[in-house]
């Protein structure tokens, strides 16, 4: 339930922070079940918090904070003739073992993996919600020509009615 200390904006905005840290896909019935706030309500807000720039639209109906982090510094490894490695990220430089090295590789590849995973699962969700609209448009398509078929075609649309008949082998089918 909304909390009545915290302006709707501010309700709104933490809801969608919190749903795209739980890596959720955030829409407006979604905040709307979280907040328990009116859709109406949901709708301002959003609009809102997209023209100041808070929060960004990343397809109809979906939105995800906007970044709030420092933009990306340049980062390099480079591999030693004597098999240290020198990772530099920005200023920094850090200088690693071989076996220092392989260790840190382990620890990042399940942050790797981890990545994959939220990517794909956020491509799939993107992909669900397009299938879902397309399907929609389809059944609005449907019923808009079921209203103008003409009356003597109108078994187009019902199930077909099969007679037994016989295949030239004499078998029935149908």
């Amino acid at each position: 339930m909304a909390d009545p200390r915290k302006s709707t904006t501010a309700l709104v905005l933490e809801a969608v922070q919190d749903l795209h840290a739980q890596e959720q896909i955030v829409t407006r019935e979604t905040l709307a079940e979280l907040t328990g706030l009116k859709l109406s309500v949901i709708d301002d807000r959003l609009g809102t918090l997209a023209d100041d720039g808070a929060i960004l639209r990343v397809q109809r109906g979906v939105y995800v904070p906007a970044p709030q982090h420092p933009p990306a510094r340049p980062m390099s490894k480079t591999v030693m003739p004597d098999g240290m490695v020198k990772i530099e990220i920005g200023d920094e430089v850090l200088t690693l073992t071989p076996r220092e090295d392989r260790a840190l590789a382990n620890l990042m590849a399940g942050a790797a993996a981890q990545a994959a995973a939220i990517e794909t699962g956020r491509n799939t969700a993107i992909l669900a919600a397009e299938l879902g609209e397309q399907v929609k448009h389809l059944r609005r398509q449907v019923v808009a020509l079921e209203t103008r078929i003409d009356p003597n075609q109108g078994q187009l649309f019902e199930a077909p009615q099969h007679a037994n008949k016989l295949a030239a082998n004499g078998a029935r089918f149908g």
